[in-house]
Parts: structure tokens; C-alpha cells; sequence
């Protein structure tokens, strides 16, 4: 499993089987999302976890697009980690998102990753994003692994 250095990741007490995915140093961009886990299904997909609450919301008092695009952006790479996919240095080329159905404030999210394929340069995903058993969107992505200067 490849997962960035600025990344901390620990089993997480209040949830048996979930992990922290937390990104430690200054404040950034992820912090946005608030507590994320992540874990291994039994059959190699990614799973990630958002909690969304108030900060989510538009004004519907259902979970913003923004903030579910956000996740689904965030579930490239940390269930794309879990998926097995060395994406712990990549770049988001393209994300295409579908959405179904509202996500509702004070229930977990869970997306679920599927890595279709992965290349020297390219990692290819797809999946799904759940509340509970009620499908709320679906994507598909297209990383693009950092050249690192030598």
C-alpha cells in the first residue's frame, strides 16, 4: 500500500475495521471534509467514510454537491491506496460524477473504489458512493502518477 508520508493512518477506536486517513502538517484543503476513514474491502475495492454535518449542507439541508465532489476526490486516493493503486504522489486527470440522490446530513457517506487498471503513469478508477443501501452517486476517474525530479 502506497500512502503519502504527510498522511496519518492508524486503526480508528470508534469504528472496528476503519482506519484514520488524516493529513497531518499545516491546515489544507482536506481538512474540509472533516473525520475521513478508509479500509480494505474483502475483495480489494477502496472504501472511504465521511461524516457529513452542518458545514456540508446547502440550502436544501441535504449534502452539497461541492462537498461530495470533494469526497469522491478524496476517495481517488485514499481508497485508491486501499485498493492497492500507488497513488500516494498522483494528480486527478479527469473525475466524472453522477449524481442520484441527496445525501442526507448526520449519516455516513461510504465510497467504494474499484482500480480498473494501472500503468507505469496511469491509474484508472471507478465507483460508487452509498448511504447505507441508498446509491447517491457514482464516478469514474483517471489519475496521473507525479514524475518525481531526480
Amino acid at each position: 500500500m502506497s500512502i503519502h508520508p504527510a498522511i496519518r493512518h492508524a486503526a480508528d477506536a470508534d469504528h472496528p475495521g476503519w482506519f484514520t486517513w488524516d493529513v497531518g502538517g499545516p491546515p489544507r484543503f482536506n481538512s474540509s471534509i472533516g473525520k475521513l476513514l478508509v479500509r480494505q474491502g474483502e475483495d480489494g475495492r477502496g472504501w472511504c467514510r465521511m461524516f457529513p454535518e452542518q458545514a456540508h449542507s446547502n440550502l436544501g439541508e441535504k449534502v452539497h454537491g461541492g462537498a461530495l465532489m470533494t469526497f469522491v476526490d478524496m476517495a481517488l486516493y485514499a481508497g485508491g491506496a486501499m485498493a492497492g493503486a500507488n497513488v500516494a504522489m498522483a494528480v486527478t486527470l479527469d473525475c466524472s460524477v453522477q449524481f442520484l440522490s441527496p445525501g442526507e446530513l448526520g449519516e455516513p457517506l461510504d465510497a467504494e473504489l474499484e482500480l480498473l487498471a494501472e500503468t507505469g503513469r496511469l491509474v484508472f478508477v471507478r465507483g460508487r458512493v452509498l448511504q447505507g443501501e441508498r446509491l447517491v452517486a457514482t464516478y469514474s476517474a483517471t489519475l496521473r502518477k507525479a514524475v518525481l525530479a531526480r
